[in-house]
């Protein structure tokens, strides 16, 4: 492709001032832009000190410098690091000396898009280096990590594989109907197929987990006005998210924050206080609660404990999952500390604040950690898949040999749409126009 004849670099390390900053650089011409900026080039994959001089000969840093030629590279091409000291005018100096040796600036995830067209990485790979530069705890490290080392990759492949078996079998079925063939062949070519749907079925039927713990989990704190819930969240993450009033109604919009518990990245949402209202924008914000609660993976239903009657109708929205944690705030406030099968806390004075943290991370773990494959972790491959499932479906009811076929090679293209091995140029752009500079 034509963007391969450009040599590009980007910044690999963050912005601002710091002791080092990376510079990356691919594409055919990496080796001699170190001769011009360098002098020579040192030996291969061998960390050298060297002086970054301009066109004009004016010494821009002394560095350490990487050459690394291809195709054994991130990209599959030629390439190059520079490790420079990281005041801002030494990296504005060099990459304004690269720019005019003739590279320029690469566009957001150029690196790995070329990684994946050079065939280092499929795309699941491709997008899971994108999760693992985002990821913010340790659950979603351990799935960016498994799914870039070619986990999920290796489970669909297996599937293609096994695909284009059954369609050889199935084609032969077609050109040679008066042949002798084996008298188990459509039978064995059905149990296959059978054996294909139950498991991209149960791949898609996983209650979203990979997706949770990549987006995290959204936890909404439901309740009456006035039971502590916008305290509870400011206890929780021990600082002030919401304001805290004794007047009824005060919180009226949904506040969200994250934080991450037992490994897990979680959004807290703090919504307006459940009860029938006159005034239109609380009866928006009640409204607006009782959507969050529905669409949440862990409602927190908070009653006061001075009036457990209320715990009834907390929770009646409850989410689709069906994860309802009862929260019996105010304990500190009553002698009886019976509170029913709810989660006795205090956010005034952070008593049951440990065991509610406790049953968030089970409950949390319940609806992310699995044993077993690799799990869905975008709604593209998830698409993709459904659409897989569904003409493999068609292609088992399929009396026709000719259309079972069709079906069959439907099935294999959904499959590679999501590793990369069909279709995909259209998507290209969308997902790598989401990765950062340098990667």
């Amino acid at each position: 492709m034509a963007e391969h004849e450009d040599t590009i670099f980007a910044l690999a390390s963050g912005g601002g001032r710091a002791a080092v900053a990376v510079l990356r650089i691919s594409g055919a011409g990496s080796g001699a832009l170190l001769d011009a900026l360098c002098g020579r080039r040192p030996p291969p994959r061998r960390a050298s000190l060297r002086r970054i001089r301009d066109g004009g000969g004016e010494t821009l840093d002394r560095a350490l410098v990487l050459w690394l030629p291809g195709p054994g590279t991130y990209t599959g091409e030629d390439g190059a690091e520079l490790h420079l000291h990281g005041g801002p005018a030494v990296i504005e100096a060099v990459a304004d000396a690269l720019v005019r040796a003739g590279a320029r600036p690469a566009e957001a995830g150029e690196f790995t898009r070329r990684a994946f067209l050079n065939g280092r990485m499929d795309l699941t790979a491709a997008e899971a280096v994108a999760d693992l530069v985002e990821a913010e705890s340790a659950e979603q490290r351990r799935q960016a990590l498994r799914q870039m080392e070619g986990a999920l990759g290796a489970l669909y492949e297996d599937w293609s594989q096994r695909l284009l078996r059954v369609l050889a079998q199935q084609e032969a079925l077609i050109d040679f109907p008066d042949e002798d063939l084996p008298s188990d062949v459509a039978a064995a070519l059905n149990a296959e197929m059978a054996a294909l749907a139950a498991e991209i079925g149960m791949h898609l039927n996983d209650d979203r987990r990979g997706e949770r713990t990549r987006e995290g989990l959204r936890i909404a704190i439901a309740g009456p006005p006035n039971v502590g819930k916008s305290s509870l969240i400011n206890r929780l993450f021990a600082r002030d998210i919401a304001i805290v009033s004794d007047l009824p109604g005060t919180t009226r919009d949904a506040l969200e924050a994250r934080l991450v518990l037992g490994g897990m990245v979680m959004t807290m949402i703090d919504t307006a206080g459940l009860r029938e209202t006159e005034d239109r924008i609380e009866a928006e914000g009640v409204r607006r609660a009782r959507a969050r609660a529905a669409e949440a993976d862990i409602v927190l239903a908070v009653h006061d404990a001075r009036a457990p009657e209320e715990a009834a109708a907390v929770g009646s929205n409850a989410p689709g999952t069906g994860v309802v944690i009862r929260v019996a705030n105010k304990v500190d406030l009553t002698p009886e500390r019976d509170t029913e099968g709810a989660i006795g806390v205090s956010a005034l004075t952070g008593h049951g604040l440990d065991r509610l943290r406790d049953a968030l991370i089970v409950a949390g773990r319940d609806l992310t950690v699995r044993a077993g494959p690799p799990p869905l972790t975008r709604a593209r491959h998830r698409a993709a898949l459904a659409a897989a499932l569904a003409a493999l479906t068609g292609a088992m009811a399929e009396p026709s040999e000719e259309l079972r076929a069709e079906e069959l090679r439907v099935t294999l293209r959904m499959i590679g749409r999501v590793t990369g091995r069909w279709g995909v140029e259209e998507i290209l752009g969308e997902i790598f126009s989401r990765f950062c500079i340098g990667k």
